[in-house]
């Protein structure tokens, strides 16, 4: 987690100014176009704000949405686009591994926090002993919602069990909540019985709700499964990732994104 917050200080001591690797080589030819490949929504919302910054300060950036995201990070391994900025560091991990793509995580973005919502409890100081709590079944939602369990204090988790944690992991239970895993479009019914229902950033926005407004409980910032700016390993040197990792931490996009969405899109930088 706390890895995240490091990059900064040698993306800023950088220079800037270099060619992109594509674009006319010689010096001052040509500004340098870096295509950032995003997913519609708040990643592309923002990448736009950062589009404009980057401008100001002499790196061009191309905006490409894919309706997919699941085509991204392959345009990004085959030199299609320069860098990406749609996933976090766990999904980022576990396409390396599947898939063998040399792509480096190069700064942290945005949490789209997973968060604890309840009908029937204001905060989780309410909670009693014994009561249910409505988990995602899906292994990757799983694991998130009982670190935050465990953030909150109210499970204790296998050391060993990492981000990858599951039932069969939790070794302490303080009040013996009932943990219920249920599949994702089943999570929004179950505020109806459960005590609170952990809901991640994307399914909590379908279903009408948001973290800032409406949560008990939210995933920290610098959370584990922060988003990241993403390239090619071949490219992480190049002065231009500095750049625009800069402009991405900008004051003007730390005021667009408190503006825009509040506390619903939280900053780990």
């Amino acid at each position: 987690m706390k890895r995240a917050v490091h990059f900064a200080a040698a993306w800023l001591l950088a220079v800037a100014g270099a060619v992109h690797p594509g674009s006319a080589g010689a010096a001052g030819s040509a500004v340098p176009v870096v295509r950032v490949g995003v997913t519609c929504g708040v990643h592309a919302e923002i990448l736009d704000e950062v589009k404009r910054v980057a401008a100001a300060r002499g790196l061009d950036v191309d905006v490409v949405v894919f309706d997919d995201a699941s085509r991204i990070d392959t345009a990004l391994a085959r030199g299609r686009i320069d860098a990406a900025s749609f996933e976090d560091a766990q999904q980022l991990a576990a396409t390396r591994t599947a898939k063998g793509y040399a792509l480096a995580e190069v700064a942290p973005t945005v949490t789209l926090p997973m968060a604890f919502y309840s009908r029937k409890m204001r905060s989780l100081n309410e909670l009693r002993p014994g009561m249910a709590v409505a988990i995602p079944a899906d292994p990757r939602g799983m694991s998130r919602a009982l670190v935050l369990l465990q953030n909150e204090t109210l499970l204790t988790l296998r050391e060993r069990a990492g981000l990858h944690a599951a039932l069969r992991d939790v070794t302490g239970n303080r009040l013996g909540l009932k943990l219920v895993a249920l599949p994702r479009d089943r999570l929004f019914a179950a505020l109806d019985t459960a005590a609170f229902v952990a809901i991640g950033s994307e399914d909590a926005a379908h279903m009408g709700l948001q973290p800032s407004r409406d949560s008990i409980g939210i995933e920290d910032a610098r959370s584990p499964y922060a988003n990241v700016l993403t390239v090619r390993d071949a490219d992480r040197a190049q002065p231009w990732v500095a750049q625009l990792a800069a402009a991405y931490h900008s004051d003007d996009v730390a005021r667009f994104i408190l503006v825009r969405y509040q506390d619903s899109v939280r900053r780990p930088w």
